[in-house]
């Protein structure tokens, strides 16, 4: 879908994680609207626009994306794991999940039913400089949950990724076996 943008805002250039801005008046296509952020494709590329600069487009359908509120839920593993199912790799239309690119996920009660959180994860490409801001979402997905105190996120390498590590689903959206 195209659109303009109404204002000026700040962008990530995919893949090198480059923040930019991207001018008023200026023409972007969108190519993906998953998990609150949205990517545009302009005549200098791609670009991640966050969630808190979405307004900035004249039109954007961002359907149930942006109403994803973890706040009330009760603590548990399957809810930092739903968490972490609404960050998308700007490039891929698959939650990090699926995409299995998510090592290791483990909790620790810090008292008066809080816990902290910590996580492994990697990417599909280690020259990828959208790394930290994939994990950025995921530390603040993760953060959302009433019950979680702090977050960490770390990027790790080994194993080195590989497209079997996509689930069954991630394999059905993209249409591979």
């Amino acid at each position: 879908m195209e659109t303009k943008l109404v204002r000026n805002c700040s962008a990530t250039a995919i893949p090198s994680g480059e923040v930019v801005t991207l001018d008023a008046g200026a023409s972007v296509f969108i190519t993906q609207t998953l998990g609150g952020n949205v990517t545009v494709r302009t005549n200098h590329g791609l670009f991640r626009i966050a969630s808190g600069d979405v307004d900035a487009l004249e039109e954007v359908d961002l359907g149930d994306a942006a109403s994803s509120d973890p706040a009330g839920e009760e603590f548990s593993e399957g809810a930092i794991w739903n968490a972490m199912k609404q960050v998308f790799d700007p490039e891929i239309p698959i939650n990090i999940v699926d995409l299995g690119l998510i090592y290791d996920m483990q909790t620790q009660d810090v008292g008066d039913g809080m816990y902290s959180v910590a996580v492994k994860m990697t990417l599909t490409a280690q020259g990828c400089g959208m790394g930290p801001v994939i994990a950025q979402d995921a530390k603040d997905r993760i953060e959302q949950l009433d019950f979680v105190e702090i977050a960490v996120v770390d990027i790790v390498w080994d194993p080195v990724w590989n497209p079997q590590m996509i689930s069954e689903e991630g394999r059905g959206i993209l249409g591979i076996e």
